[in-house]
């Protein structure tokens, strides 16, 4: 079942990467939801990680990474989740994963990222933590 739409949001336009990868931002209450699309690879990484900065460079930042939309990542995507989220945590903040497709799930359990960053299945959930 689709989620709805995230109520009371403000969104900034998607940045579309040649290699195929969109990033769309949008604020929910005191939270970023950022919703990258397409794949997170070493190729694509750079526009994700721009995103992700930019959230996270706010005072104490609240950050959901939607992940509904990525097919594939691959070990730099993994180390660019644990650089934001020790960057979210420096800075009083957090870093939450949300509805990971069943591929990136299963990489993000054989590595561990799932018991250092909190995964939820929804994005509602990891809205309200």
């Amino acid at each position: 079942m689709a989620e709805e739409p995230l109520v009371g949001t403000q969104h900034t336009e998607p940045a579309q990467s040649p290699g195929g990868l969109s990033v769309l931002t949008a604020v929910t209450g005191d939270v970023h939801v950022v919703t990258p699309a397409g794949e997170i690879d070493h190729h694509t990484g750079d526009d994700l990680k721009r995103a992700l900065d930019e959230v996270i460079g706010a005072a104490r930042p609240r950050v959901v990474l939607d992940m509904r939309q990525i097919g594939f990542m691959d070990s730099s995507g993994i180390n660019l989740l644990l650089t934001a989220h020790r960057a979210a945590i420096e800075a009083g903040g957090w870093l939450r994963l949300a509805a990971p497709t069943e591929a990136v799930l299963r990489t993000l359990q054989l590595v561990g990222v799932d018991t250092v960053i909190d995964c939820h299945p929804t994005v509602d959930q990891a809205l309200t933590g």
